[in-house]
């Protein structure tokens, strides 16, 4: 169950050296997982409306392979790791074209109104197997 997410660079990603700003690979998955969400078919705000519950990001473990420069057209790839009654972890890489520039490891929670940690809805937990 991958998921292919092209991402361009532009100006404003880039810090002074030129170089893509070590924090926005992290805009970058998060925008390839949203989209893989949507993807998948799940509404994030029927969610939190029928379901009481959003995902949240728990953990993050993230190298820092090679730098991306303005206007490198680069993909993120995004694949399940695992999932359980409470979490899901996910492998992100992002590639310019066969480089492997950044990768992380991402589990994802649910949470409640209250921020209390809640479980994956069954639903939720079925597509992903």
């Amino acid at each position: 169950m991958a998921h292919a997410f092209p991402i361009r660079v532009y100006y404003e990603d880039t810090d002074m050296a030129g170089i893509v700003y070590y924090a926005n690979y992290l805009k970058y998955i998060e925008r390839a997982r949203s989209d893989w969400v949507r993807g998948l078919g799940i509404d994030q705000n029927a969610m939190r409306r029928e379901d009481g519950v959003v995902f949240a990001v728990r953990r993050v473990e993230a190298d820092y392979h090679h730098p991306a420069k303005f206007d490198d057209e680069l993909v993120v790839n995004t694949t399940v790791v695992t999932v359980t009654g409470a979490r899901l972890v996910m492998e992100q890489k992002v590639l310019r074209g066969d480089e492997l520039v950044f990768s992380a490891q991402v589990t994802i929670v649910c949470i409640n109104d209250t921020g209390q940690p809640a479980r994956l809805p069954a639903n939720i937990r079925l597509m992903l197997h």
